[in-house]
């Protein structure tokens, strides 16, 4: 996008300083002005979509051993849709953002026979194989650590974690309920906020399921430990060393790693917690203390890198961490060998 920015010439003072015969004509100057980056809940290799499009556009897998529909993304998304209008109401209730991967393609039986480059849209099928989705609720919302957290529930659902060659049975379905960071869009899951192996044969359990979810979660005790987390800073020694040590973490014998609390951020994302530390422009703190809310905040960020399947889990896992962490630089000995 470009805009012209006129720049003021002498021709513009004419009238009032008799300057005519020195009147150049004005100048255009080009700005090139760059569009401002969208965050995501979710980042990795997904895109974005439409209800609509997931409705009208994508065909229903169904178990292949006695040809029952699955309950499809559309039918998710709608579903929890409703369980939360349902149960915050009288709240503003934000339609979902959807985000999906890992296409599957096919084609209409009539083509079949044709060559690939000569298909037709008409012609193809598709269905996404995971699928995650936010809903805001902007009207529950608190102030922490100077940013704004707004109320949001995420559902995942990923395909390839089902066996749709058997006889259809219970589904596996993930859903959370947290908050939404508005600054970078980073997700804050707390243990009671999260189902991880939530199973629904039809859409009246999965409305059923959401709204026990929605009824168990405190979100009250989920803020106050994320205020918590703004009392305590680390030296950039200290956040060096516990860097050290998540990389440690990866190459450990078993028997040795699972005597430890479980880390499941990768390489790939600690190495981005490294580079947000000096470079974030919100949770970034070279050359000084971090507090452990902004430590949270570069661990939640470097997530956003994760696969649709592995998305929720690692959100809880870094809540996990950044309480443990924040307890061992008190003294507590559950997560002392990453500071150590």
């Amino acid at each position: 996008m470009r805009n012209l920015v006129i720049m003021p010439s002498v021709a513009q003072n004419q009238s009032r300083f008799n300057l005519g015969e020195y009147v150049e004509d004005a100048t255009i100057v080009e700005e090139t002005v760059r569009p401002k980056r969208v965050n995501h809940f979710i980042e990795a290799n997904t895109q974005e979509v439409t209800l609509q499009h997931l409705k009208h556009d994508c065909i229903t897998p169904v178990f292949s051993k006695d040809n029952e529909l699955t309950i499809n993304h559309a039918t998710f998304v709608e579903t929890i849709q409703e369980a939360a209008q349902s149960f915050f109401s009288g709240e503003r209730i934000e339609q979902a953002d959807i985000r999906c991967s890992h296409i599957v393609k096919g084609r209409i039986p009539e083509a079949i026979h044709k060559p690939a480059n000569q298909l037709l849209e008409s012609d193809k099928t598709i269905y996404y194989e995971r699928a995650a989705f936010s809903i805001d609720v902007p009207t529950i919302y608190e102030t922490v650590g100077g940013n704004k957290l707004n109320l949001s529930i995420v559902g995942v659902r990923a395909y390839n974690q089902m066996n749709l060659y058997s006889k259809k049975v219970p589904e596996l379905f993930r859903l959370a309920i947290g908050f939404k960071n508005q600054v970078c869009c980073n997700m804050c899951i707390f243990t009671n906020g999260y189902k991880d192996d939530l199973r629904a044969s039809n859409t009246t359990e999965l409305y059923r399921a959401a709204l026990e979810l929605f009824n168990n979660y405190n979100p009250a005790k989920h803020l106050y430990l994320m205020q918590q987390l703004g009392n305590t800073s680390m030296s950039e020694h200290q956040f060096c060393q516990i860097l050290g040590k998540m990389r440690l973490y990866q190459c450990l014998p078993t028997g040795y790693q699972k005597a430890l609390p479980r880390m499941l951020l990768t390489d790939t994302q600690i190495n981005s917690v490294a580079k947000a530390y000096i470079n974030d422009d919100n949770f970034g703190s070279l050359g000084s203390d971090l507090n452990m809310w902004k430590f949270y905040n570069l661990l939640t960020g470097a997530n956003k890198s994760s696969y649709i399947d592995s998305f929720l889990d690692r959100s809880l896992n870094a809540t996990e961490m950044a309480l443990g962490i924040n307890s061992a630089l008190h003294g507590d000995e559950r997560y002392k060998w990453f500071i150590d």
